[in-house]
């Protein structure tokens, strides 16, 4: 019988975990290291490393130890967030129709949305019950990006004018069941463009959001004085309801005294949300710049993309947080406001946030200093000092956007055929 010391026993015991260490598999698949974590669900707003595995959060905390990642990332120097939500675009871009918000005037979701640090996107109101159907088959089904749709009250959506005023097809009860049907995509319910004098597209917006048990937004239209706005916030609308466009021109704000209206307090006390919705004339400085300045800060901000905003002063949803980021509001919350807010908003709690177990949709943003020019949807401009852009986007684990090729390799390190299928042949033309 051979005895074995037992320091000898406790050294073979640590060299082979040691070896078993170095042949286990790694932990993570990928590590974003040293990035100031903003996750406001979480009360996070400190210096943490995130690791991903599976498509999911895996860890958040300090000095994750970055031998147990496939993959590190250095993300010193840039914040890392949940994943943007968008809660007003418009993305039904496959309908052929011309000069329509359903048809030509939206943009297909992934050539916008990753480069932007958007995950998530919410159609708000393109299509109708009559239509959605072939919206969620052409768009939501096919794309990359999560993509979730209101149903406009109106049938047909926003395929041209003409059926955004026809009160006719204005149905709630036919909303409704096309919303309970889909409920894995549908959020909410959408009155938009009404021209009209009457309350009548508001109303059945409510009654059919009521019977789906879904958030009604509102695009007021046009301002009329029969229904003024006032009444709509506070009167109208249910807590959890949205006003969209809430820095629209004819929206009031402030008194002859320079102090926010005192009605406004009033509708959010009531539960109702404002959503910006900053599209491509519905976003003022004139009332947007006081009411920041004053701490009425959005609940939401989106940005109501479409081919005309996005090549307006609108441009993307970085732009648009960052004209918040110079008026005032903390960066704390423009990114509450665009990712556990708008996740809340739509019923949706499984978004917007870094929870372990959550799926890994994250944005890795810098904050570039110098001066930056930003205008409105009425040619007003300002100037600011700061400008949020994405370095980095990850949807469901897998990085889909890489701003600073911070997640390849340097070429003259790769092997010499690198970049050369199996299927390929090198021919080289004799002299």
């Amino acid at each position: 019988m051979r005895i074995v010391p037992v320091r000898s026993w406790l050294a073979a015991l640590a060299a082979l975990a040691l070896a078993s260490a170095a042949g286990a598999q790694p932990s993570y698949d990928l590590l974003l290291k040293g990035g100031h974590v903003i996750d406001p669900r979480n009360r996070i707003d400190a210096v943490m490393d995130v690791a991903v595995a599976g498509g999911k959060i895996a860890a958040v905390g300090a000095n994750i130890d970055a031998g147990l990642a496939r993959q590190v990332v250095d993300a010193r120097g840039l914040y890392v967030t949940p994943g943007l939500i968008d809660i007003h675009v418009h993305v039904f871009a496959t309908t052929g129709m011309k000069d329509a918000w359903a048809g030509d005037n939206s943009v297909l979701p992934d050539g916008f949305s990753f480069r932007t640090g958007v995950t998530t996107m919410v159609d708000a109101g393109s299509s109708g019950y009559h239509n959605f159907e072939d919206f969620r088959r052409t768009v939501i089904d096919r794309s990359r990006t999560r993509v979730l749709a209101m149903l406009n009250i109106a049938g047909f959506g926003m395929l041209t004018d003409t059926p955004e005023q026809n009160v006719h097809d204005m149905n709630p009860k036919a909303t409704a069941d096309m919303a309970i049907k889909h409920r894995d995509v549908v959020v909410g319910i959408k009155s938009a463009h009404y021209q009209g004098p009457e309350w009548v597209s508001v109303d059945r917006a409510i009654e059919a959001g009521t019977t789906a048990n879904v958030p009604v937004m509102v695009d007021f239209g046009y301002f009329r004085e029969e229904r003024p706005y006032h009444q709509l916030v506070t009167e109208r609308l249910r807590p959890g309801d949205i006003s969209t466009h809430m820095f629209r021109g004819p929206v009031p704000y402030i008194d002859a005294k320079g102090a926010l209206l005192g009605y406004l307090q009033r509708a959010r006390a009531r539960g109702v949300l404002f959503d910006v919705g900053h599209g491509g004339g519905s976003f003022v400085f004139r009332t947007m710049v006081p009411a920041t300045r004053l701490g009425f800060y959005p609940d939401t901000i989106s940005t109501d993309l479409h081919t005309g905003s996005m090549n307006g002063g609108m441009m993307d949803m970085l732009t648009t947080m960052s004209k918040f980021l110079v008026t005032g509001m903390p960066l704390a919350e423009v990114v509450r406001a665009s990712t556990d807010a708008p996740a809340k908003t739509i019923k949706r709690p499984e978004l917007g946030h870094l929870s372990v177990g959550a799926e890994a949709d994250i944005a890795v943003l810098r904050v570039m200093t110098g001066t930056f020019g930003y205008a409105d949807g009425a040619r007003g401009t300002l100037t600011g000092d700061r400008r949020l852009i994405a370095e980095l986007t990850v949807k469901a684990g897998r990085v889909v956007w890489d701003w600073n090729a911070r997640t390849g390799t340097d070429y003259t390190t790769m092997p010499a055929t690198y970049g050369i299928r199996d299927v390929d042949r090198i021919i080289v033309p004799t002299p």
